[in-house]
Order: structure tokens, then sequence, then C-alpha cells
């Protein structure tokens, strides 16, 4: 299967969930134009709050809709947007990327993958244990992060759904993702 967008979704407000929307501007270096996130310095409230000068290195949230698939199977009600991506993608193994990923998504737009999302309690108010439903342990007991990757832009392009995504990894050594 080819990795490809499913959906994408923006919010101006500072709201858990982002809109579906029928395309989102990616802006280089700020994020998603029109979006509450976008910046050079980051946007996330609690993250502004102990330093508002640091890199936004969460402009774009990424999620897979695989992740869906599993949440839906469980009984949670969710669709692209909810739970506050911007990007809605199937066919490409989002959270085992190494740190530095280009995506290409669509003709221009590139993101490169900077981290985990770390869920966050908010979830919950959505729905009851669907933070804890993003979270999982390997076999040595460490903690599985599964609420998708965060990206800064590179390149400034319109991503539509449909469009096809094409990953470039970064030379090696590759670096595990980390929660940011």
């Amino acid at each position: 299967m080819n990795a490809t967008v499913m959906a994408v979704s923006s919010s101006p407000s500072h709201a858990v969930s982002k809109l579906p929307q029928p395309a989102i501007r990616l802006l280089a270096g700020l994020g998603v134009e029109g979006d509450a996130h976008l910046g050079i310095t980051v946007k996330h409230r609690s993250r502004v709050s102990r330093d508002p000068t640091q890199p936004n290195l969460r402009q774009v949230h990424l999620l897979h809709s695989e992740l869906h698939d599993e949440l839906i199977a469980s009984g949670f009600a969710v669709a692209p947007g909810v739970m506050g991506e911007n990007i809605t993608t199937r066919g490409i193994g989002l959270l085992d990327l190494p740190a530095g990923t280009r995506l290409q998504l669509g003709a221009e737009a590139v993101v490169e993958v900077t981290g985990l999302r770390n869920p966050c309690p908010q979830l919950d108010g959505l729905q009851p244990g669907l933070m804890a439903a993003t979270l999982s342990r390997d076999a040595e007991g460490q903690l599985v992060r599964k609420a998708g990757v965060m990206a800064i832009v590179v390149v400034t392009g319109l991503v539509r759904p449909g469009d096809p995504i094409v990953a470039t990894l970064p030379l090696l050594p590759h670096e595990a993702l980390k929660p940011v």
C-alpha cells in the first residue's frame, strides 16, 4: 500500500479537536496556516507557560489512521482531527520513523519529523479512557506513545486528502523518536 494523506484538519483556537478541511497550507518554519499552533516559537499552552521562547518543534501533528481503526475497534468514537492532528495518514509507520525523516506531502509540502506526540489528559475530556488507549508498553516494559508524531514545515505547500506521502530517511546513524 502506498502512503497517503487521508484527511487534513486545522483550528484557529486551542481546542483539542481540529476541523476537517478540503486542504491546508503548510508554511515553512511556521506550521499550518490559520491554525492555533502556527509560529516559530512554541504555541502549546503548557509549553508557553514554561518558556515562550522555545522553538516550535510541534508545528504539525501527524496521526496514522491505523490508530483510529484500533481505537474504533475498542469502542471509541474517533475521526480525523478529533485527537488534534493536522494530517491523518495511512500506510506509513509514523511511529517507526527516525528523527529527522522528511515527508513530502503531495506535490510541494515537506515536513521534518521532530518527535513523538505525548498524549495529554485533554483526550480524556473527549472520551474517558482515550488517553490510556493511546499508550501501551513494549516487551521491555517501556512506555509506547501511539498518538502520532510532530513535525516542522521545511517547504511551503498545499496538502489535500489523497495526496501521496514520500519519506526520505536522514543519514545514519538513525535516532529513535522521543516525545517533543
